[in-house]
């Protein structure tokens, strides 16, 4: 069998190489001895024999590598647009037909604490490094075919480059920020009963009706469950990769690469929708990350429960700085 898989290479490779040498007449392969390769190739590798220490450098070729490369330059690239740009279009028709989410009889001109300068940082942490870690990511499938013809490929390179460095390196905050994550929310996102009302009432987005909420409602424990769970798996397979054949061989490295990249883009497709509905998509909803301070009308309207929590606490709602209380408790 290998002598006939060298044979058959012997083959190909002479009759590639012909024009170059000698320009002779020989015959290039034909695409019946190409299939022939590729049918005895089809699960064996060509090992060669080498003198450094690493075994691993004596692989000449590797079937299971063109199953990767096909995922890495058509498949992945088909399930990133689907996802991201699916996303976007069905939040483009959102914003058509329902429009900004106002708040319910106006600002109430007091505002409470919902975030405190811990939470706020932390989240603004994982946020940024994870837009970072997922532009250079989609750079790395979209790049070539988006990026380059715009801006050549010297730029091209540099943005490359650059992005891969960030990309190696902002993957430890942003773990750490997934820890710290879990550490001071996971008490507020278990899931309970009031989750599944919430859903099946469309969470206030669909229709006319605000499902009753705790601090986090059924949508945001599904992205927090997300951020945390999707993207630890997302950072212990980019360890992988970070790290080649440190803990894992060419194989591994293979599947780790598929399950990071399918994730992420998954993951990128949810955040966009979580980015959207926390700024443009819902009146007062930035102020949580923002100031930290919300108003009271808001989170009465969307975390009533919570409200009546703090309130019960001693919490009170205040004015902002420079406005003038109005409504009532």
């Amino acid at each position: 069998m290998k002598l006939r898989i060298l044979a058959l290479l012997a083959a190909l490779l002479m009759g590639a190489a012909a024009p170059a040498i000698a320009q002779t007449a020989q015959r290039s392969p034909s695409m019946a001895e190409e299939m022939e390769v590729q049918a005895l190739l089809r699960g064996n590798q060509i090992q060669g024999r080498i003198t450094i220490p690493d075994d691993r450098a004596a692989t000449l070729i590797q079937p299971v590598g063109r199953e990767w490369r096909d995922f890495h330059n058509y498949t992945l690239a088909w399930v990133g647009g689907i996802a991201v740009l699916g996303m976007v279009a069905l939040l483009v028709v959102f914003r058509l037909k329902k429009g900004r989410i106002p708040i319910e009889g106006g600002p109430a001109g007091r505002t409470i604490l919902r975030f405190n300068t811990l939470e706020r940082a932390n989240h603004w942490m994982v946020a940024s490094t994870f837009i970072i870690l997922g532009l250079s990511g989609l750079n790395l499938t979209f790049g070539r075919h988006i990026l380059l013809p715009i801006v050549g490929p010297e730029a091209f390179t540099a943005i490359s480059q650059w992005g891969k460095y960030a990309h190696n390196f902002l993957a430890f905050p942003f773990t750490l920020g997934l820890v710290i994550m879990l550490l001071i929310w996971v008490k507020d996102n278990i899931p309970n009963a009031r989750d599944i009302a919430w859903f099946k009432a469309g969470g206030g987005l669909i229709g006319n009706e605000h499902p009753e909420a705790g601090r986090f409602n059924g949508g945001q424990k599904m992205v927090f469950w997300i951020t945390v769970l999707g993207g630890a798996v997302v950072a212990v397979s980019g360890y992988l990769l970070v790290f080649p054949f440190f803990f894992t061989d060419v194989a591994g490295m293979q599947l780790s690469h598929i399950i990071h990249s399918v994730l992420s883009v998954l993951m990128i497709a949810a955040m966009l929708a979580h980015i959207y509905i926390g700024s443009i998509g819902m009146d007062g909803a930035f102020d949580a990350m923002g100031t930290g301070q919300v108003d009271l009308n808001w989170a009465k309207q969307h975390h009533g429960l919570w409200v009546q929590e703090e309130l019960a606490k001693g919490r009170t709602a205040s004015p902002p700085p420079g406005a003038k209380a109005s409504g009532a408790d």
